[in-house]
């Protein structure tokens, strides 16, 4: 199998490179962060790149590409640490343009890919413990319309989006609306995450909606699916990085006269690293690979490379801690960020345990078929 990029995928990812390089340094980072976590202005940037439209079809204003293109961008920005949540966007793309009526493609597939409009993905709620199937909000049908009451927690850019794709339950079934953070009825709180960013809870009281489909729980599987996919390449990103940084400071720092770099207890522990972090970049491939397979087959993708890739989180954040001292634990220190970046990036969409327990039923089940 070819596993080398395009040479339209190679040169989207020098575009990205060059912005992340010279449009989001640290300072500016930090200046966002300050500010509460989430720019417009550079979300905006991102659209001018044509990242906000990559997964909207070209019929709708968009690039057409698919989950290569999109594990080459989150990769990029994940070296960045960029907060806007560009991945939030794939996501509500793949459903719009996946499971919406053509009206609501319509109206929101163009503004989603200029950048107009954000649109994340509201689904997590106390109780349900990464637990898709689990859902308190709950749908009322009135002729034609519907209105959604209930809490989301921890929605991404919560205060900052233009709307939600909600799943709530609609007679026994979960469905999937479209609710728009203006709408009456909806209420958000606002707070900045660990890594930084930007994220809240909605809260909505007989709030009007707009159905996506009554397929609710097929589609969020496929929609929280994208986002595994794209935290994983966004995690690479963010460990190649922190392996480079980890490494540069070993080249300077030095103690009895020499560069701690030439220690070679220290150089096994940074091999380890690298190790850690080819493992987690095959996987990332792998779950961008499978992200388009039947349903059960990527379920069970994702579930392995999310494993994969939050052990190799884990170790690589801690590591480069340890590999620099008290200086890597301090906010005016850069690695300190990525780590905090890594410790939320291995919690996104279910932690390890959870995933590893999805692991062993998958295989406790595909036992029960061949026993």
């Amino acid at each position: 199998m070819d596993f080398d990029f395009s040479d339209d995928q190679s040169a989207l990812r020098d575009a990205v490179q060059k912005w992340v390089e010279k449009g989001y340094d640290f300072e500016r980072r930090r200046a966002i962060v300050n500010a509460g976590g989430f720019d417009r202005a550079v979300y905006s940037e991102l659209a001018e790149l044509g990242l906000t439209g990559l997964y909207v079809s070209e019929d709708d204003g968009g690039l057409g590409m698919g989950p290569i293109e999109g594990m080459v961008v989150m990769e990029e920005l994940g070296r960045g640490i960029v907060l806007e949540p560009l991945a939030q966007t794939l996501i509500s793309s793949g459903l719009l343009g996946g499971y919406a009526p053509a009206a609501l493609k319509a109206a929101w597939l163009p503004r989603l890919a200029g950048g107009e409009a954000l649109v994340v993905l509201a689904h997590q709620e106390r109780k349900a413990r990464y637990r898709l199937d689990v859902c308190a909000t709950s749908a009322t049908q009135s002729g034609e319309s519907w209105t959604l009451t209930g809490t989301k927690n921890v929605v991404p850019a919560a205060d900052q989006a233009d709307a939600f794709i909600v799943p709530a339950m609609a007679g026994g079934q979960l469905a999937l609306f479209l609710v728009e953070r203006t709408a009456t009825g909806v209420s958000t709180q606002g707070y900045r995450t660990q890594d930084g960013g930007r994220a809240g809870d909605v809260t909505l009281q007989a709030a009007p909606a707009q159905l996506i489909t009554t397929d609710g729980l097929t589609a969020l599987e496929h929609g929280v699916d994208i986002g595994i996919a794209a935290a994983c390449a966004e995690a690479v990103g963010v460990m190649d990085q922190t392996v480079a940084i980890t490494v540069e400071y070993m080249n300077t720092r030095k103690q009895f006269g020499v560069a701690i770099a030439t220690f070679q207890a220290l150089r096994h522990r940074v091999a380890d690293m690298k190790m850690q972090l080819e493992l987690a970049r095959s996987m990332s491939y792998y779950a961008s690979l499978k992200l388009n397979a039947p349903a059960a087959e990527r379920r069970a993708a994702m579930a392995r490379a999310k494993v994969q890739l939050g052990t190799a989180m884990r170790f690589v954040g801690q590591q480069a801690v340890q590999l620099h001292g008290g200086i890597g634990v301090t906010d005016e220190y850069i690695v300190s960020h990525y780590f905090k970046k890594l410790t939320q990036l291995e919690m996104t969409y279910g932690d390890t345990l959870h995933h590893l327990g999805e692991v062993s039923t998958r295989m406790q089940d595909t036992a029960g078929v061949f026993a």
